[in-house]
């Protein structure tokens, strides 16, 4: 598929994906006032936050199939038209329960909608240096619009009801569809493409089921009932997902691609990248409104040097792809982040250390993200882009739900040990940040600021422990790529 205008086409399902992305992480800001209005728990207010990531994770594999299968631009207007009405259920949600299963159906259009993405980029331009810059381009707008969500969610919140960080998509959608039909080629067809709805229910249950579990054992008291049925469905799950596939004659996603090290490398480094971004994200953007008092304006804006810093590093690395190697330019990145939020960790509490910190960590993920897309799809023979497309995409939503799962419950976790330590009382406090505003709101002023001030020291420590095993994990996940590298230039090399 080559397109007469690739650069237009190029903008169109960007803007398509800067709408899935910034639905990652547009209710950070949002979240406080969310928990307000709807009464949502703090397990309610995670599920508000993961169901996008976890369902479009699962979804992601027989996406990226039935757009091999039936084409790429069908898939995208299909994602288009199902993210939008979806767009418009979630504007209206009346009920946590509503605005969860609004989330679940916008990550149905999303998972149509993604894969596609990537494989009409890979189609439509023949120069490998301008694909290689247009990689890079869509990498900046996935890290960057995912860190620019707050932001977007905060300027809204100053003048709006929250629903209105929904309702923003409808126009972007009315939009593109009739763009896409204009411009964006149909491109080929390939009918022989395998599609397994059971295997896309193994994958969505496994998940799902291993999230749970995840966050189970933050909470302050976990029911071991809970956990070990969760950690076994989702366990189980995978396993005959996994065994489906290596079964199959025609596997929804080839087990083989991963047998080059340049293609495994890119996987880990997009599940490191964005487990990191929008976890670390999460926890930040929560600490500056519920400790620091910002409104969520502020706290958009106080985090923008992330997605700036993004936006400009994901072009700057796509033009550095000509000249090195997609592995080494991973590996340094991750490092680059890692350092950034360690740098954070460090000098926690003061301004222009943690603004420089952004910079530097916005900087790096975004790199690391142009690094990583192309490592995959660049590496994956071109009739199955759809397949490549999906499996980078699944190790951004994985990533994602998984920072979102593991860290939000490390910060959980260490808010509660260290809110309780400390001879904190009270069960509603105890379980987070919200409920010991809550709480602290029906107390006489003595005890409510005693309550306040151990609640808000707890959280800052749940902070620092979430900023700190982001750090290590990027600076180990940059060294494993690395040695993958090496390893799989020696094999070529005795090849």
């Amino acid at each position: 598929m080559t397109a007469r205008s690739p650069w237009l086409v190029l903008a169109i399902v960007s803007t398509a994906l800067f709408l899935i992305v910034i639905d990652m992480t547009v209710l950070y800001t949002a979240l406080p006032t969310l928990t307000r209005d709807l009464d949502a728990s703090a397990t309610e207010k995670l599920w508000i936050v993961n169901a996008y990531s976890l369902v479009v994770a699962g979804l992601l594999p027989g996406a990226g199939a039935l757009g091999d299968r039936f084409g790429h631009r069908r898939m995208f207007m299909i994602g288009l038209v199902i993210f939008g009405l979806a767009s418009l259920a979630a504007g209206f949600a009346p009920s946590s329960a509503m605005l969860i299963a609004a989330r679940a159906a916008l990550a149905v259009g999303a998972a149509a909608m993604m894969p596609a993405t990537l494989s009409i980029i890979r189609h439509s331009f023949d120069d490998p240096d301008q694909r290689a810059l247009a990689i890079g381009i869509w990498a900046a707008v996935a890290s960057g619009g995912a860190a620019l969500g707050p932001v977007i969610g905060g300027a809204l919140l100053q003048h709006f009801h929250w629903g209105a960080v929904f309702l923003i998509n409808l126009p972007v959608v009315l939009a593109a569809l009739p763009l896409t039909l204009a411009f964006v080629p149909r491109g080929q067809a390939h009918g022989h493409h395998p599609f397994d709805p059971v295997g896309s229910v193994q994958a969505l249950v496994g998940l799902v089921g291993l999230t749970l579990a995840i966050k189970e054992i933050a909470k302050p008291d976990p029911s071991v009932l809970v956990l070990v049925l969760s950690a076994t469905v989702g366990a189980a799950a995978l396993a005959l997902f996994l065994r489906r596939l290596r079964r199959s004659a025609s596997p929804m996603i080839d087990l083989t691609l991963f047998r080059d090290p340049r293609f495994s490398g890119g996987v880990i480094g997009a599940v490191v990248s964005a487990a990191t971004l929008l976890g670390v994200e999460l926890v930040i953007t929560q600490r500056l409104q519920l400790v620091q008092g910002m409104t969520p304006l502020q706290a958009g804006l106080f985090i923008l040097p992330i997605p700036l810093a993004a936006f400009v590093a994901g072009p700057v690395a796509g033009l550095l792809l000509g000249r090195v190697r997609a592995g080494v330019l991973l590996s340094a990145t991750l490092a680059i982040s890692g350092t950034g939020i360690l740098i954070y960790w460090a000098g926690f509490g003061q301004t222009w250390v943690e603004l420089a910190s952004f910079a530097i960590m916005g900087a790096g993920i975004g790199a690391a993200m142009t690094a990583a897309s192309s490592a995959i799809m660049l590496n994956a023979p071109a009739d199955r882009a759809g397949m490549a497309a999906s499996v980078e995409e699944v190790s951004y939503e994985l990533g994602g739900a998984l920072g979102i799962a593991m860290l939000g419950s490390l910060m959980a976790g260490v808010y509660s040990a260290s809110f309780a330590a400390a001879g904190g009382s009270g069960a509603q406090a105890r379980d987070s940040l919200d409920g010991a505003l809550a709480l602290a709101a029906t107390l006489p002023a003595p005890q409510a600021d005693t309550l306040l001030a151990l609640a808000n020291a707890a959280f800052d420590r749940a902070t620092g422990a979430v900023a700190l095993a982001a750090g290590l994990v990027l600076l180990g996940a940059a060294l494993w790529i690395g040695r993958i590298n090496r390893a799989g230039r020696t094999i070529q090399q005795s090849a």
